[in-house]
């Protein structure tokens, strides 16, 4: 059996992967493939992890995971998704580092179905917007306290994903830009789910619904009904060209609560960011999803 971890990133997808998943529950299981609810096993795998202290799951463990989670016999692919399966939003950044327990957590949920593929799925996200979202979603009251220890500028996701990739080599890894999210919606959705390219699921397109106008959503859908593009990449060129002549300009924008942090600042980080994407796409073992 093949073992998908959703592990978010945190302030990512807030959930919404999961949930389109489940809306093509029913078609999806007449392929082998199980998208158990969140609220049965996210508690449950919590648990058996610190029971376990990574070590390697009795068969009847694994079992239990998958019966309270209600994966139906026979299953061939099941997805697990929890944005705080590696830790809490406080612990993503510590110091220099993206999840510096990732290591061990890694471990740990291979171990959890020692006798299956498992495989990793994220999201990753800009620092600049991740870490003032991670704040806005913590009990912290200011952003100076929630920030004191971190070293925003060292932050590096190749250098998380080296680790995750020398923590469980065998298990392969699947990543992209949440900024990149609504133009391969469909494609995550997917790999995530191990269709074929094209293959027929509700909901690709529910991201680019809500950065447009909904005349020229319309126009879209029409256009892609009559002219059905051959492949992801032409779809996705003609998802980009609607989207540029009918964005909602308010849908485009976010705004930041970094008090002490400076526009320069930002810029740097977000500039960091995007020089790294290209260590990234170089990590072995890590399929990168990218526009």
């Amino acid at each position: 059996m093949q073992v998908v971890f959703h592990i978010g990133a945190p302030c990512t997808d807030d959930d919404r992967l999961v949930k389109s998943l489940i809306r093509n529950r029913d078609a999806l299981s007449k392929d082998g493939v199980a998208v158990p609810t969140p609220g049965l096993y996210r508690d449950v795998i919590k648990d058996t992890l610190r029971a376990l202290d990574g070590a390697p799951a009795p068969e009847e463990m694994s079992r239990a995971i998958l019966e309270t989670a209600r994966v139906p016999e026979g299953t061939e692919r099941v997805i697990f998704s929890d944005p705080k399966m590696v830790s809490i939003n406080r612990l993503v950044v510590i110091g220099p580092q993206f999840w510096p327990m990732i290591d061990r957590v890694a471990r740990s949920l291979r171990n959890l179905f020692p006798r299956d593929q498992v495989e990793f799925m994220l999201g990753l996200r800009d620092p600049a917007t991740l870490i003032p979202a991670l704040f806005k979603s913590s009990a912290f009251r200011k952003f100076e306290e929630f920030t004191e220890d971190m070293q925003p500028h060292a932050l590096a996701w190749s250098e998380m994903l080296a680790r995750l990739r020398e923590a469980a080599p065998e298990c392969p890894v699947t990543t992209w830009y949440n900024e990149d999210t609504p133009l391969i919606w469909g494609e995550i959705l997917r790999e995530m789910a191990g269709c074929e390219p094209l293959h027929p699921l509700d909901g690709v397109d529910d991201l680019i619904e809500e950065l447009m106008d909904p005349a020229g959503f319309r126009r879209m859908q029409r256009y892609l009904e009559e002219n059905q593009p051959e492949n992801e990449v032409l779809r996705r060129r003609v998802v980009a060209a609607f989207l540029d002549k009918y964005a909602l300009d308010d849908a485009l924008e976010e705004e930041l609560d970094t008090p002490g942090w400076s526009h320069d600042m930002l810029e740097e980080m977000t500039a960091a960011y995007e020089d790294d994407m290209d260590a990234i796409a170089r990590v072995p073992g890590v399929t990168l999803i990218a526009t």
